[in-house]
């Protein structure tokens, strides 16, 4: 055949179904190629000059300085550094000196948490360093995957990795792994054939090999349809390249917060100025109170204690086999509503497990899970318990092996190998005595494999016994007697009957049912190298297997706990909807099961509306997944979804916390936030309880931080609209040390804190709802009032009392600190009362609140403290008042807390 394309600039188009939807003389004739003689060496390089390499496209690394920089984006250290640059013109050198290096911490932890993850296009483009077996100008060779071109004969043989996308034109019991790529448990079995109807999805596409799938068994040959970006995994790489992460919900609130503060200290900035010069001061001193109040209104610690409650997290975390990549989706997992989990690998096992044999007068069912050794024959049913029989078939047309206890081969032979093995069959020596003569693959045509075995009869004569494994329609079909209680008997309608029966329940069981079978050949008369599909016929029936790919022990219960947490599971998977719907119900997944391609199908009003009820979607294809993960996020949900495959890694990029299996695919951990090393559902179930407890004592922090900061900025404008202390009622060294040794060491304190009783109970907090909700605006509106108002009216008293504003800010710099000790307490709960002994259950809390008390007192007491800060000595009178202080905050914060705790419960 020698039929050329067009144009070398041109690509062939497939019709409009697909090339899968065309015959091999059409493809090869639309590449004019003749797939005995391939490509000449010309064409393929004018080829591989219009239309490039057979590569990905690599992901270009941003720089280490610019990434550096790109960490200050974040408002709160473009806050900071602001405020560093005012110190320095008025000469706070210590004060910029730490902002600067507050800064220059944020931004070094949030670069070595980037560091962490190298891109997922990268890691696909790694994968592709490979070589392929091509015929060019008559010849075979060997060249880099790279040099791939459209219209290449490729030959394919197992133990090789499919180095393009390409229709097959030839296949010889031809099985491909697409599991990274579609998520089917087991190899999909390949012919040549053409397929009609609606797109289907790549898993369903059975005439076409796929790049960067393994070849499993048989051998093949395929033209290539589909280089780099335009292969499947191409796709995939483009839709990698367009989902971008979204900031998470915690960076996203303390931008608000820090754009919230920004504006309060600006407009109480304004209030200072306009006052000030009302008043004739100068504006050198209005500049440095409006510093202080600038230095005080900043929550400068709030980054630092952040980012190391958070490291802490992940490292709690990693103990327990959840890595997280970036630190802030350890609070995003607080906020996890839906799971949307991948079947294969991380509900179930991944490792075929025969369960169940039928034969026609016994019912067998067969313990142990995986490739495991362990596990026993049960007989359950029937009268004559002789299972050596019924599954020797299954046993000897068999290519896996046991080596050193674990299974070398295809799954499903595997699983079947262990059956014999459970059975008491010796693999090794039953093999050994009956010698292989031929062997006839399977093939997607007729659906079976057979051996043909040198064997003694009954009656002790020699013969050649073809053993039969298969589908169970190709087998029965083929099917004359069975093998019932040691005798052959017809098989009838009636025992037809039962087998179709059991195939249909356990099919329904989620189990993938296969079919053995048996024949004596004369010797004589048997041709090792003719046709040997000729002697597969008048087959002797002996038994049905189930199989499954078992749940995980821990995986029911982790989705137990997940619903209690009020956390949506939903099962996503490359299988058939079947198998889906019936591992769910072992696991307890509720909901209806349906087609990826039908879910896809639906208008988005009717996928909104449906959502909810879905609990299975089957036969996904990686737009399918992140289409569920998009419609979830738009009904409001934080989705989390996991996988191991490259067709996950889309999904796992869109989600909110995308979780990749430790034994999973590089592209897959790249694209996710989170990867589990043990690669089990219940680790995230796991995870979601411990995102929820940090972020649940980060909250407690914030609503700690928050009232300091009202406190500082209410104060700040009483004392300049009062005229109080000349508008400063604290200096830049006081208000440092509130910020870094008081508001620091709570902030660790409260982010370290027990969990919370109750708390996986608790419904997770919406997308979108802002940690100031109105009772913590309402709490710590009215707390930062009450104590600007005490703080104010102490600086008042030592004014007219004591004839010194500094005695006055002594005072009131320990009412602060005093007051604080008691706001960390308090902000542990929204509603439950401090005056409990559980109030004292945090050994850290105990601990600082008493060094924190200790320093109070010191502050004023010591000449060095004094020096330091510019606060004066107060008596033991003095002191009572600070100490005053903070028990009428106490007393004014239980009364709101008895007030919330009685609206709640009416």
């Amino acid at each position: 055949m020698t039929v050329r394309s067009d144009s070398v600039g041109k690509e062939p188009r497939a019709s409009e179904g697909g090339w899968y939807t065309r015959a091999p003389e059409e493809v090869v004739a639309a590449f004019g190629v003749d797939p005995a003689v391939g490509l000449s060496a010309a064409r393929a390089a004018e080829l591989l000059t219009a239309h490039g390499p057979n590569s990905l496209p690599e992901e270009k690394r941003t720089p280490t300085w610019r990434r550096f920089l790109m960490q200050y984006r974040s408002y709160m250290q473009l806050v900071l550094l602001a405020a560093a640059v005012v110190s320095l013109l008025i000469r706070e050198w210590t004060t910029a000196i730490l902002l600067v290096v507050l800064t220059l911490l944020n931004a070094i932890i949030g670069l070595r948490q980037e560091g962490k993850a190298e891109s997922a296009m990268n890691a696909l483009q790694s994968m592709m360093k490979a070589t392929a077996r091509v015929r060019r100008d008559g010849t075979e060779a060997e060249i880099p995957a790279e040099q791939l071109v459209v219209g290449d004969i490729v030959l394919i043989a197992a133990g090789d990795q499919v180095a393009a996308d390409g229709r097959i034109i030839e296949a010889s019991a031809l099985q491909i792994d697409e599991s990274a790529l579609t998520g089917e448990s087991v190899p999909a079995s390949k012919d040549t054939g053409t397929l009609e109807g609606a797109r289907p999805t790549p898993g369903d596409q059975t005439n076409m090999a796929f790049m960067n799938t393994p070849v499993t068994h048989g051998s093949g040959v395929l033209v290539v349809t589909a280089t780099g970006a335009r292969t499947e995994l191409g796709k995939i790489s483009g839709m990698l390249s367009a989902t971008e992460k979204e900031l998470p919900p915690l960076t996203k609130e303390l931008d608000t917060l820090t754009l919230w503060i920004t504006g309060a200290a600006g407009l109480t900035m304004i209030v200072m100025f306009a006052l000030g010069r009302q008043r004739d001061q100068a504006w050198d001193a209005l500049f440095i109170s409006a510093v202080s109040l600038a230095i005080a209104a900043i929550p400068e610690a709030l980054p630092t204690v952040t980012q190391a409650i958070l490291s802490v997290g992940s490292l709690n975390l990693a103990e327990r086999n959840a890595i997280v990549k970036e630190l802030p989706s350890v609070e995003t997992l607080a906020y996890t509503s839906a799971i949307n989990s991948d079947k294969t690998g991380t509900l179930t096992m991944n490792q075929m497990t025969a369960v169940e044999v039928i034969s026609p007068t016994d019912r067998y069912t067969v313990s142990g899970t995986g490739y495991g050794l362990e596990g026993k024959i049960h007989h359950a049913a029937g009268s004559t318990d002789r299972i050596e029989e019924a599954i020797l078939p299954y046993l000897v047309a068999n290519d896996a092996k046991l080596v050193d206890g674990k299974v070398v081969g295809d799954p499903t032979e595997g699983a079947l190998l262990l059956l014999a093995h459970k059975a008491g069959l010796d693999v090794d020596a039953t093999r050994e005595s009956l010698p292989r003569l031929a062997t006839l693959p399977f093939d997607p045509g007729y659906k079976l494999m057979a051996t043909f075995n040198s064997a003694v009869d009954a009656s002790g004569q020699q013969v050649v016994r073809c053993f039969v494994k298969g589908a169970v329609p190709a087998v029965v079909a083929r099917a004359t007697t069975a093998f019932a209680a040691g005798e052959t008997v017809a098989w009838d309608a009636d025992l037809a009957g039962r087998a179709q029966a059991q195939t249909e329940r356990m099919g329904g069981e989620g189990r993938r049912v296969m079919a053995a079978a048996t024949r004596d050949l004369d010797p004589a008369g048997f041709d090792p190298e003719g046709d040997l599909l000729t002697y597969v016929t008048d087959l002797r029936m002996t038994s049905l297997v189930g199989m499954v790919d078992p749940p995980r022990e821990a995986a029911k219960a982790a989705v137990a706990d997940a619903q209690a947490g009020h956390i949506r599971v939903r099962m996503v998977t490359g299988d058939d909807v079947t198998t889906g719907a019936a591992i769910a119900r072992q696991l307890g997944i509720p909901g209806e099961a349906v087609l990826g391609a039908d879910f896809a199908a639906m208008s988005e009003e009717e996928q909104l509306a449906r959502i909810d009820d879905i609990g299975v979607v089957g036969r996904v294809a990686p737009e399918h997944k992140v289409l569920l993960a998009n419609t979830l996020k738009k009904k409001g949900d934080v989705v989390a979804m996991t996988g191991d495959g490259v067709n996950d890694a889309p999904a796992i990029k869109a989600a909110d916390i995308g979780i990749a299996m430790g034994s999973g695919t590089d592209v897959a951990k790249n694209a996710g936030r989170m990867i589990l090393s043990d690669d089990n559902f219940a680790t995230i179930v796991y995870a979601v309880e411990q995102g929820r407890r940090i972020y649940d004592n980060l909250t407690k922090y914030i609503r700690f931080v928050l009232l300091l900061l009202v406190t500082f900025v209410v104060t700040f404008l009483g004392a300049t609209v009062f005229n109080i202390a000349a508008g400063e009622p604290f200096t830049p060294p006081q208000v440092l040390w509130i910020h870094f040794v008081v508001n620091a060491s709570f902030g660790f304190a409260l982010g370290f804190d027990q969990e919370s009783p109750g708390l996986m109970k608790r419904r997770p907090r919406p997308r979108g709802e802002s940690v100031l909700t109105r009772p913590v605006l309402l709490t710590v509106g009215i707390g930062g009032l009450a104590i600007s108002i005490v703080l104010l009216g102490l600086i008042k008293l030592g004014e007219a009392h004591f004839d010194s504003v500094e005695t006055g800010q002594s005072i009131a710099f320990t009412a602060f600190a005093l007051c604080l000790i008691v706001a960390a307490f308090e902000c542990r709960s929204e509603t439950d009362s401090v005056l409990t002994p559980s109030t004292f259950d945090s050994k850290q809390m105990n601990r600082v609140a008493l060094v924190q008390f200790a320093l109070t007192v010191l502050v004023t007491q010591m000449d060095g403290f004094r020096r330091l800060l510019g606060t004066t000595s107060i008596n033991a009178r003095q002191f009572g008042w600070a100490l005053l202080s903070a028990f009428a905050l106490l007393l004014l914060w239980e009364l709101g807390k008895l007030l919330a705790r009685r609206s709640r419960s009416t």
